[in-house]
């Protein structure tokens, strides 16, 4: 019999020294290269692997070098601090002996304190709006019968962008909002640090893309190069990432060849802010050679 393997489990690492680790891609022979929220997560995982009854509140992260899908992942961890009530961490990850992204992660103990936040805008039911892997489906996404591995693929996170997302054939300006219902697909278990995890792999997703938005193009316009360049994410509240959640997204910058977004996640069962992002990406023309 076929066992499904789950997203947390693809995503585990192998413990090689105290503060050294291996980790593995998900679907390489699927990919050209790593995709930017596994990273995110393996790293942070490798982070926790050293911290004991804390919680990442924070981190920031930067791609160096596009990842080889084909070959392992080794993340180092530096044990920056242990202090009172924090404890702060750096990965390292490395391929072909060299950085491809580094992170630097904060955990707390957990503390009572003062509470704000800002209200869950409006947005259609998640159960209202089609899922984005329906959308590629569709004849608007533009998709050719060549790319039917893509839009057939098996997605560990449940996507439903408001207003559609695939319009990659010919794409017009939209405004530099968006919104997305995500929630993890597999089951993720009592652990409240794995549910952080997932969610640090999901925030990658369609982020960058809310600066694109503007510009009537997409990854399917000739010469267009995209890639994110940074990363970093506050987590306000525990949730359970199995449940419905909106990614708002807004772009409030483009310029020098770089867009800059910022996204906020609310639980959609009581409209709980547990964590905001923002990222910088790479987004330009790129000239043909003479």
């Amino acid at each position: 019999m076929e066992t499904t393997t789950t997203l947390a489990e693809t995503l585990g690492l192998e413990r090689l020294e105290v503060n050294l680790f291996r980790g593995t891609t998900p679907d390489a022979d699927q990919r050209h290269r790593i995709y930017g929220g596994q990273v995110i997560a393996q790293s942070l995982l490798a982070a926790y692997e050293t911290v004991e009854d804390r919680t990442c509140h924070s981190l920031h992260c930067y791609f160096i070098r596009p990842g080889d899908p084909s070959i392992p992942i080794v993340f180092e961890v530096d044990r920056s601090r242990d202090g009172g009530s924090f404890t702060t961490r750096r990965v390292i990850a490395v391929q072909h002996g060299q950085q491809i992204f580094n992170l630097a992660a904060s955990f707390q103990t957990a503390e009572q304190g003062f509470e704000h936040q800002s209200d869950m805008p409006q947005a259609p039911a998640p159960e209202d709006v089609a899922s984005d892997s329906e959308q590629r489906k569709s004849p608007a996404s533009g998709a050719p019968p060549q790319d039917e591995d893509w839009i057939d693929r098996h997605e560990p996170i449940e996507m439903r962008t408001v207003g559609g997302r695939f319009d990659t054939a010919t794409p017009a300006p939209r405004e530099p909002v968006q919104q997305v219902w995500f929630r993890a697909r597999d089951p993720i278990g009592d652990d409240p640090h794995m549910h952080q995890v997932i969610l640090a792999y999901a925030s990658d997703m369609s982020l960058l893309g809310t600066s694109i938005r503007p510009h009537g193009v997409s990854w399917r316009t000739p010469g267009f190069q995209t890639a994110s360049l940074d990363h970093a994410m506050w987590f306000h509240r525990p949730t359970d990432f199995n449940q419905w959640h909106l990614y708002q997204q807004e772009s409030p910058s483009a310029s020098n060849g770089r867009g800059f977004n910022l996204g906020y996640i609310y639980r959609a069962s009581d409209g709980a802010l547990v964590a905001s992002c923002a990222q910088e990406g790479l987004m330009r023309i790129r000239k043909p050679r003479a």
